[in-house]
């Protein structure tokens, strides 16, 4: 088994060490030994070493809580799961620990760096009913950016094109002539200077798409780490905050049939928090 793992690990797990620490074990449980006979369609589990995460500035505030939903504002640079990097500084394991909710987890997903209203649920039993909103689009969801003003383009407007997220891209990129996947409905709300409030209105959720679709009407969001270039950012810089706030969320409840809204707190420009 040591042999195998030494193979299939990369080589900054130290694997000789963890088996002195005895941090591989099995399906049952039983610490799996170095010399032990490699055994093919098995499992074999650890725990990995986390980095030390610099804590994620800016308010968690719990918008609503009820038996089955449990809605927050989400400040930027919070992951919305754990994953990669972000484990301990993620919306998840913070209720889990904060609300004492073991099962709590997401029903749609906010990238790190958007802020807003993020819906969850306090049970797995309830996560699939909610799911199901957002996968038929039955939930209207607003979204304020910030980003320059163009006094040549002409608003309101709906975007629609095809977007596709290929393998070790950044960006997003447009398929001329395809069948579009991607649409959201722009209107300027407010002028601040040079810059202007955008109300937009997804009908889809494709990654990147409201950042892509401002940046390829030439208005891309103040604080866009990726568009129009790709920058070297440091995770755990806190000092610049893309200016994206998906601001309300509305739905009927798929179990009781009440009309649900929720508002974020927070409003454009986003400073940076704590």
């Amino acid at each position: 088994m040591g042999e195998w793992l030494r193979w299939r690990l990369p080589e900054k797990v130290d694997v000789s060490g963890m088996f002195a620490d005895r941090r591989f074990v099995d399906g049952a449980g039983a610490a799996v030994a170095d010399d032990a006979p490699y055994r093919p369609h098995t499992f074999v589990w650890f725990y990995r070493d986390l980095r030390e995460e610099a804590p994620v500035p800016g308010a968690l505030h719990v918008l609503h809580r009820d038996e089955r939903l449990v809605v927050v504002d989400k400040p930027p640079f919070l992951a919305t799961i754990p994953r990669g990097r972000h484990v301990r500084e993620s919306v998840v394991v913070r209720l889990r620990d904060e609300l004492g909710l073991p099962e709590v987890s997401p029903v749609h997903r906010l990238d790190r760096i958007t802020s807003g209203v993020l819906v969850l649920t306090t049970e797995r039993r309830w996560r699939g009913a909610y799911q199901l909103l957002f996968q038929r689009r039955e939930v209207r969801k607003t979204y304020r950016a910030l980003a320059p003003v163009d006094p040549g383009l002409a608003l309101p407007t709906t975007v629609r094109n095809h977007l596709v997220k290929r393998r070790g891209s950044f960006q997003v990129a447009v398929v001329p002539d395809a069948r579009p996947n991607a649409i959201t409905r722009i209107a300027l709300e407010e002028r601040l200077g040079e810059h202007g409030v955008y109300r937009l209105e997804p009908e889809t959720g494709r990654t990147h798409q409201l950042r892509a679709h401002l940046y390829g009407l030439g208005i891309p969001m103040v604080g866009d780490p990726v568009y129009p270039e790709v920058l070297d950012v440091d995770l755990d810089d806190f000092t610049r905050p893309l200016q994206l706030l998906a601001s309300e969320l509305a739905f009927t409840d798929p179990v009781d049939g009440r009309v649900r809204r929720f508002t974020s707190r927070r409003t454009l420009p986003l400073l940076p928090e704590g």
